[in-house]
């Protein structure tokens, strides 16, 4: 632990560590510091020159209750500075909102993992046992605020040394064993802050992966699936693909061998961030875009608990791949007009949403698919029923087969 004033944060946070300082005097109760993610871009600043990041939220530990010093400081500032307080009693945190700053207070934690790939169990416990339980060296470092108004760095992994050489670092030798999760973290932290893994750390993602720890493997149930195989992996999962340089982070993924975490398939798909490009030009979910290139995408959907509508997007592209295989392959499908496809997907029952996936495939018929997703579903009737209705025919079923007929042949002429 050094003395020296490492950080140096943007905005009102000066003000708001004051207001923090004075709460834990009033009670003389735990020490309070910050960590996270503003502790480690403002040492980036400070030793590789790296440009402030912009603070979105900031982290707070506090070695007591954090629903007490949330109550503190809702007396203190009153509410047209504390503007939003939302306490999650399971969790021992609160989510605050100060002069406009997003603040998370956390109580100072332990934990300890029952086995590879479940939810920890937590406890309380102190400063360095909550910095102890953090995914790399570079995010277990903290800034303790003294009440004198010192700011004392707290360093007890080397989190330092790693940043100067730009590293992801593990903890210790069980982190990926513990947390799979952690796999996609470093992928979405090395994308967006340029790092790379530390050798030892690409040592141990390598050699749990050729080990697998866990009791569930691709192929066995759902349900059996722990969480860090899971739901947790898609919301890291999640993270990466909205709001990191998702390229970057596919890329360190497929060079670290770690996608058989998700897929083996998805390891050796050279045309991966091609298909997820194309996704965003469509305005597909990057998720059920990734998902699909997966050897089984519904049991992947499925394992990761994507949306429901995503899932059944995916379980029509699994039919539609095996229409296309089937019926388009062995018959002439470059001579179909814009009529012949239409009445064909129509009558699949396939969402637009399954065909734009099918389009990611890259088939023979590829352009055929894209036209119908981009323009012939389109086509309408060029004649109305009010029209239709004007020249004698009644509601029903009759006029339904006109307005049928209408558009047919307007498709008729289209390629």
């Amino acid at each position: 632990m050094t003395s020296e004033p490492v950080v140096a944060l943007p905005g009102n946070t000066s003000d708001l560590v004051s207001v923090l300082l004075a709460c834990i005097r009033t009670e003389r109760k735990g020490r309070l510091a910050l960590v996270g993610g503003a502790v480690r871009d403002a040492l980036l600043h400070q030793v590789n020159r790296d440009p402030h990041q912009e603070l979105l939220d900031i982290d707070f530990v506090f070695e007591g209750s954090c629903f007490d010093l949330a109550q503190r400081l809702q007396q203190m500032l009153g509410r047209e500075r504390l503007s939003h307080l939302q306490l999650h009693q399971n969790f021992g945190t609160a989510e605050l909102q100060i002069d406009g700053l997003s603040i998370d207070l956390a109580r100072a934690r332990t934990e300890i993992y029952p086995a590879p790939g479940l939810n920890p169990l937590v406890e309380p416990g102190s400063l360095e046992k909550d910095l102890a339980r953090r995914d790399f060296t570079v995010n277990a470092m903290a800034v303790l605020l003294q009440p004198d108004g010192r700011r004392l760095l707290m360093d007890p992994h080397g989190g330092q040394e790693h940043l100067v050489k730009r590293q992801l670092a593990f903890l210790h030798e069980g982190s990926v064993k513990d947390d799979p999760t952690r796999v996609i973290r470093a992928a979405r932290y090395g994308a967006r802050l340029g790092f790379r893994l530390a050798p030892e750390a690409l040592s141990q993602l390598k050699s749990t992966l050729t080990e697998w720890p866990w009791t569930w493997r691709h192929g066995d149930p759902v349900a059996a699936v722990p969480p860090a195989l899971g739901t947790r992996l898609r919301m890291e999962l999640d993270l990466l693909l909205d709001q990191e340089p998702w390229p970057e982070a596919l890329g360190l993924l497929q060079e670290w061998t770690a996608m058989p975490l998700l897929d083996p398939w998805l390891q050796c798909d050279s045309r991966l961030k091609r298909r997820l490009g194309w996704a965003v030009r469509l305005g597909l979910p990057a998720m059920a875009a990734f998902v699909a290139a997966a050897s089984d995408p519904v049991a992947l959907a499925r394992r990761l608990q994507i949306p429901e509508q995503q899932q059944r997007w995916l379980e029509e592209l699994i039919e539609l791949r095996s229409w296309l295989l089937q019926e388009v392959i062995s018959h002439p499908w470059a001579e179909w007009t814009a009529l012949d496809w239409t009445q064909r997907i129509e009558a699949g029952r396939w969402s637009a949403e399954a065909v734009a996936l099918a389009v990611l495939d890259n088939p023979p018929c590829r352009r055929s698919l894209l036209c119908w997703w981009g323009r012939w579903r389109h086509v309408v009737s060029p004649i109305s029923a009010r029209e239709l209705m004007a020249e004698g025919l009644r509601p029903g079923p009759e006029l339904g087969e006109a307005l049928r007929q209408a558009r047919a042949q307007l498709l008729a002429g289209m390629r």
